[in-house]
């Protein structure tokens, strides 16, 4: 059940998100202090400014389609780069401040706030670009490129261009204390439950011993199973990271991103272990399309960074215990990254790893070590 807009912001509205999925997903983004947290990311915001203002050939006299807009930040750069028209669709109420800044910076002639879901909403025309900055944690969470691809096939023309047009997901082997924190967290957490368990039974005479086993089940998949935002420093890596998944927007289905991704790569070890954690992150570029080019290729990246991370920042991924090798070893790391089954939005990754090479831990390693995270 959809929870219905009070007001219209355009002719165009469709309709707002399911409530389950609101409540799960879109409503934070309602929240100017959530819009003003991704602005100030200046690496976020600097990369798409600089992909529309110093590609502006490609924008002049174009009709753009921003998919969830947003603060409409992304329509404002297009229309100051020149586009004839600009479409920008909200599904939230953040619409109406959208609407607000568009008139503020006098470009309403130009710009269309649109309140809606982009699958529900019509548009009188094609696009020639659209723009969207759908990225989440590991890029895939959150699912929003879902409804980028769905516009992608409703509205783009022939030849039309998105704004990132390729992406890929990096992993790479890094020291981290995080695994010895979580399980320290996670011992702490199983020492307070036994002294709960005697307080409930000297103050009430009731015992919650039955209850023992899926606590420890619960917390086990919070502080041991569920990766974490990092701000990863580039000298923790343990060798290069490798990209295990990439994208051509233009071309990957609806189909294929739904489903289960697996891949097999290999991680090289410059440095020896142990392998506390492995680390996530992605970046995407902006290329334009193959019938309408960027004079300037843009890259925005998430990866370890001396100066700091971008509000994204890295998923990393405790290993527990974590995996020795030496240098020159490799890491064979199979993978599956598959969404929730309780919330599409999430995602679950597993991860079997075995130590290659010409080292005693590499002999040591005849069967793969497996491993499983949460991405809340």
């Amino acid at each position: 059940m959809a929870a219905k807009a009070v007001s219209k912001v355009s002719d165009l509205d469709g309709e707002a998100p399911e409530s389950t999925d609101f409540a799960n997903y879109f409503c934070t983004y309602a929240y100017i202090y959530h819009q003003k947290d991704m602005l100030e990311d200046h690496k976020r915001t600097g990369a798409y400014y600089q992909a529309v203002l110093s590609n502006k050939r490609q924008f002049q006299g174009k009709v753009v389609l921003d998919v969830g807009t947003g603060s409409g930040i992304l329509a404002v750069f297009a229309a100051k780069a020149g586009a004839k028209k600009v479409y920008a669709v909200e599904a939230t109420n953040m619409a109406k401040h959208a609407r607000a800044l568009v008139e503020h910076n006098k470009l309403s002639h130009v710009i269309e706030v649109i309140q809606g879901t982009i699958e529900s909403i019509q548009l009188p025309e094609k696009v020639d670009i659209i723009i969207s900055e759908w990225m989440g944690y590991f890029l895939l969470r959150e699912s929003m490129l879902d409804s980028v691809l769905v516009a992608r096939d409703r509205f783009l023309l022939p030849g039309g261009s998105l704004y990132p047009s390729h992406a890929a997901i990096y992993l790479a082997p890094i020291r981290s204390n995080l695994a010895n924190q979580r399980t320290g967290e996670f011992q702490g957490s199983m020492e307070g439950w036994a002294e709960f368990l005697q307080d409930m039974q000297h103050y009430y005479q009731v015992s919650l011993d039955c209850l023992s086993d899926a606590y420890r089940n619960e917390q086990k998949d919070y502080y041991l199973h569920t990766s974490q935002w990092t701000d990863t420093h580039p000298q923790q890596m343990l060798g290069p990271a490798s990209p295990f998944i990439k994208y051509d927007l233009h071309r990957v289905t609806l189909e294929e991103l739904k489903a289960p991704l697996r891949s097999e790569f290999i991680l090289h070890m410059t440095d020896g272990g142990p392998v506390d954690a492995l680390c996530g992150f992605f970046d995407v570029w902006f290329r334009g399309s193959e019938d309408n080019p960027v004079d300037n290729e843009i890259r925005l990246s998430t990866g370890p960074d001396p100066t700091g991370a971008t509000h994204w920042g890295q998923q990393t991924f405790p290993l527990h215990p974590p995996i020795d090798c030496a240098p020159g070893d490799r890491l064979r790391v199979s993978l599956e990254v598959a969404r929730r089954a309780d919330n599409q939005r999430l995602l679950q990754v597993k991860a079997g790893i075995t130590v290659e090479g010409t080292s005693i831990y590499a002999e040591q390693s005849k069967t793969p070590r497996t491993f499983r995270w949460n991405i809340e």
